[in-house]
């Protein structure tokens, strides 16, 4: 398990990006389409994620695992979680409370090699 992100809901991303990348300073690492905006500290291994959300989730951290539906399956009735692993780009993921009822959110990039283009020729 290794600390990727710390999830960071925004409701306005063009006011989020304005704050954390250009004041800030913060790097643009990558995009998943006009929503989910990944953002680091020059020599940070940890990066931000600012998701644009119409809820209030709450922020927190964001860890990969090797297997979001192994972990799942060995801790399901030992943790709180919040529901079943969804899929998203590259893998699944899904959110568990810690005992003081923050959300700690869990992905893994299981499907990522799936996912790259076959060459052709």
């Amino acid at each position: 398990m290794k600390l990727a992100f710390v999830y960071v809901p925004v409701k306005d991303m063009s006011r989020a990006l304005a704050f954390y990348r250009d004041t800030l300073g913060l790097e643009e690492l990558w995009r998943e389409g006009d929503g989910t905006v990944a953002l680091r500290a020059h020599d940070d291994e940890a990066a931000l994620m600012l998701d644009q959300v119409d809820s209030d989730s709450a922020p927190g951290p964001l860890f990969v695992v090797d297997s979001v539906a192994d972990f799942y399956a060995h801790h399901r009735g030992a943790l709180d979680f919040l529901a079943k692993p969804e899929e998203i780009p590259g893998g699944f993921w899904v959110e568990v409370r810690d005992p003081d009822g923050r959300t700690v959110r869990l992905l893994d990039q299981s499907t990522e090699a799936q996912a790259a283009p076959t060459p052709t020729g």
